[in-house]
């Protein structure tokens, strides 16, 4: 009979071996796993038995990006400011707690896509929106966000899925600001140097100042920060465009348009023309009558002066003078008999 392998050892120390191996791998298992960084464009939050830290009792509301909520939204998005980990590292954590890294990246998304249904608006491509006058058009281009340092509480535990919210804020948002959009007062958008577009059609009114639209959905999106944990850095519509059996019928109306301006403005050039033809007239006739009239009056200042000499007598001895040279230069004469 081959002997025992545990010959010589009790049970006891078998079950005192298990369990000290055992804690040696669980210590081990906790030191390995228990270590871990953070990159450098990413933050990190901790949290213990699923609380995240807190730094004391404040709230985003002590936070300045509370300044673009409204009263109503204050009592709605009031969250627990967490103790952020910067990048940098080795850290630990024990095994009851868990961390969440987050990327503060700045991203860019098309404005058209959805993140609950990539299928939606052609596949992401093109978003419709309505103008004012009922017209339907297609805009196209990106918006630009990063995941708010501030509000992280928000981005992680407050909303299941912020992307979606924040896309639906901002698309909400826009639509409105389409049916709505006016030209800024005071904008002359007829100007004799830029005739592309008509006034009061809402299509052209946009595409004029996509500028300003652009500037205004960014304002406008500034509580996401404190709403969803995103902040929104730029708005960018690159094309607003009709469907097409619109587009032709309003390049019909922009060229119209543009052939009435440019008669106008023709019309405005020649009527300018005579307007300073006329006044250059103006001016060389006033010369003109000038140069008559100045004689005149040096010869009556020198007649005045010769009387206040040599009296009544100075001036007949003047005009006597005068009718001789008269006399001297005429061929023929006709003298008055009484």
């Amino acid at each position: 009979m081959e002997p025992s392998l545990f010959n010589g050892i009790s049970s006891t120390d078998i079950t005192v071996g298990v369990i000290l191996g055992l804690l040696a791998f669980l210590a081990l298992t906790c030191v390995v796993s228990g270590f871990f960084t953070v990159a450098q464009n990413e933050r990190a939050v901790k949290t213990s038995f699923g609380r995240a830290e807190r730094v004391g009792s404040a709230t985003t509301l002590d936070d300045p990006i509370a300044q673009h909520l409204t009263v109503e939204e204050r009592d709605r998005y009031t969250y627990p400011q967490v103790r952020v980990i910067p990048p940098g590292g080795p850290y630990f954590k024990w095994p009851w707690e868990k961390v969440y890294k987050v990327s503060v990246a700045t991203e860019t998304l098309n404005m058209a896509y959805d993140p609950a249904d990539p299928r939606a608006n052609q596949g992401g491509t093109l978003l419709e929106a309505v103008t004012k006058d009922q017209l339907n058009t297609g805009l196209t281009g990106q918006i630009r966000f990063h995941v708010s340092e501030r509000n992280l509480y928000a981005f992680l535990f407050g909303i299941k899925f912020p992307i979606a919210h924040v896309m639906g804020y901002f698309v909400s948002l826009l639509r409105e600001r389409i049916a709505n959009f006016e030209a800024p007062s005071g904008e002359k958008l007829l100007e004799a140097s830029d005739t592309s577009t008509v006034a009061g059609i809402s299509i052209n009114d946009l595409r004029k100042n996509l500028s300003s639209l652009n500037d205004r959905m960014v304002e406008e999106c500034r509580c996401s920060e404190a709403r969803y944990g995103i902040s929104l850095d730029a708005s960018l519509i690159t094309a607003i465009d009709p469907p097409m059996e619109v587009e032709s019928a309003l390049a019909a109306i922009n060229t119209a348009h543009n052939e009435v301006s440019s008669d106008i403005s023709r019309a405005q050039a020649a009527a300018d023309q005579k307007i300073t033809q006329s006044k250059r007239a103006v001016e060389i006739e006033t010369l003109n009558a000038q140069a008559e009239v100045e004689p005149l009056r040096l010869l009556a200042g020198e007649l005045s002066a010769l009387k206040q000499k040599g009296g009544a007598k100075a001036l007949e001895a003047y005009v006597r003078n005068v009718r001789l040279g008269l006399f001297a230069k005429a061929g023929r004469t006709v003298l008055e008999v009484k």
